[in-house]
């Protein structure tokens, strides 16, 4: 059952199935190759580089091809091709982001309640470790625009005489509710500015705006920058820019080999999912048109960012960084529209980075996740990411450097949310809801953990399209040494720790 590639997580299960997993496991944690210098000492001692981040809500793999900017990104950068999210879910994912860490040393979870959104994220003292304190004190001009966190508001005070702006940020143009696009309102600076339904109002092409302004302020003031632009597209309901509505006509959803295919030996609350109807399926159509539609104007939106610094002369010297909080399924697994679970289609997400010294075309097949994101913007400004963060640093993997170790597994922790009211990513009845799991990714397997007590194991070099359950036939040293690993990685706190428990041989 096991493919030539078996992670070290079984290799303590026999010679020959230790000799097969051994094979891909070669990069671990350490220094650079011999020789190699250091982009943060450069930027330590001369011109630190600029870094743009654009975060899109709910984006797939699967609409990277209706992106023209962002596929030339990966021509002239490097792609993540293996990058995880914590979890597939807004605000948990959203947080690690922030702040490098994963939802159990955050706190934050759901999307609301006692265990998650903004509430949570406050009460748990998230929002100083956040990158954009560090920026600052670093000598660089923060802005962020666009979506937060949920549950936050706008209009919120949180103990101030006036419209909240988290410490850390220079400039601060954030929404409440933007999912439609239009009639919202921002947080500008401490100001509340309402946007009605014309077309200039559109959310995404005012956050290109905002941004396109904030690096003319920045190149201005002779600043080095860290902006992130987190769209609300393509979120449901994918409102498209007015300009947009009419393209891709007759657009259907891929079907890849899961769609509407039941999986074997599916965990229980898959198992009353029916097949898609034909009503079902033709809705699943219309909305993945709708979220290609959607993202047009966040490409545009890249393609002004990128000549806005090439106008200011300071693209030689600025990354951009393009990714998304999580995945979305539509109809695979016979899953209907949606999220929230471990498979590939919601936690493996896009990244592509350019910038000085990325190489072009290039691929980074490493395990890579959302918690390396803060230890990374840290590293490029020139700033020792604190031991507090679960993740690490991408920059020399984003050089084309070699890591002489590196992580073996990723972690995903989901909880169940206790309540579905107000929740814009709450399943319906007939989705597919997962009860509260962590779930451990390595770069051949996926093995989940149900509070249920039920498990799944897919062999991915066999099973890439995770359809086929073999936990049942793992022996009980196997799920031991499975179970003693993803152990590990939910109790881990901070970069060493986490380090030694990503190690599946340990």
């Amino acid at each position: 059952m096991f493919g030539s590639r078996r992670p070290r997580v079984l290799a303590a299960l026999g010679a020959a199935l230790a000799i097969a997993m051994l094979a891909s496991c070669n990069n671990r944690m350490g220094n650079t190759a011999e020789g190699a210098t250091s982009d943060t000492d450069a930027s330590r001692s001369g011109t630190k580089p600029n870094i743009v981040y654009v975060l899109t809500d709910d984006l797939a793999w699967n609409l990277v091809k209706y992106m023209p900017h962002v596929q030339e990104m990966q021509k002239k950068g490097m792609t993540f091709s293996n990058f995880f999210a914590t979890d597939s879910l807004c605000c948990p994912s959203r947080t690690s982001i922030l702040t490098g860490q994963f939802p159990h040393n955050t706190g934050v979870f759901t999307n609301s309640g006692d265990d998650g959104g903004y509430r949570a994220f406050l009460k748990n003292g998230n929002e100083k470790k956040t990158f954009g304190p560090a920026m600052q004190r670093a000598g660089y001009r923060t802005g962020f625009m666009g979506k937060y966190l949920n549950g936050y508001q706008p209009g919120d005070k949180n103990g101030t005489d006036k419209p909240y702006v988290p410490a850390g940020w220079d400039e601060w143009d954030v929404a409440g509710e933007g999912y439609n696009e239009y009639n919202y309102e921002l947080n500008e600076n401490g100001k509340v500015v309402p946007y009605g339904k014309a077309p200039q109002d559109y959310l995404t092409d005012v956050l290109s705006k905002k941004a396109t302004s904030f690096i003319g302020s920045s190149a201005e003031e002779k600043k080095p920058f860290m902006l992130e632009v987190a769209t609300f597209a393509p979120h449901g309901p994918y409102t498209p820019a007015p300009r947009d509505k009419g393209k891709f006509p007759g657009l259907k959803a891929p079907q890849t080999d899961a769609y509407d295919k039941a999986t074997l030996n599916a965990p229980e609350w898959q198992r009353s999912l029916s097949p898609l109807t034909s009503k079902e399926q033709k809705g699943i159509d219309r909305n993945f048109a709708k979220r290609a539609r959607s993202v047009q104007a966040v490409d545009d939106m890249i393609g002004q960012l990128e000549k806005t610094l090439e106008d200011k002369g300071l693209a030689d010297n600025t990354y951009i960084v393009f990714g998304s909080d999580n995945g979305f399924h539509m109809g695979e697994h016979r899953l209907r529209t949606g999220k929230q679970t471990a498979y590939d289609t919601d936690i493996n997400v896009p990244l592509m980075v350019t910038g000085p010294d990325v190489p072009a075309g290039k691929k980074v097949s490493q395990l890579a996740e959302n918690v390396d994101l803060n230890p990374t913007f840290l590293d490029l400004a020139g700033v020792d990411p604190p031991s507090t963060v679960d993740g690490r640093s991408l920059g020399d993997l984003m050089h084309g450097r070699t890591e002489d170790e590196w992580r073996d597994a990723v972690l995903v922790e989901h909880h169940r949310a206790a309540s579905k009211k107000g929740d814009p990513d709450a399943a319906p009845k007939n989705a597919g809801d997962p009860p509260t799991y962590a779930a451990m990714r390595t770069d051949d397997s996926l093995y989940v953990e149900y509070t249920d007590g039920e498990r799944e194991f897919y062999d991915l070099d066999s099973d890439p399209e995770q359809l086929n359950n073999r936990a049942a036939s793992l022996s009980a040293e196997q799920r031991a040494a499975l179970h003693r690993t993803l152990t590990a990685l939910q109790r881990c706190k901070g970069a060493e720790s986490c380090q030694d428990a990503s190690r599946t041989d340990s």
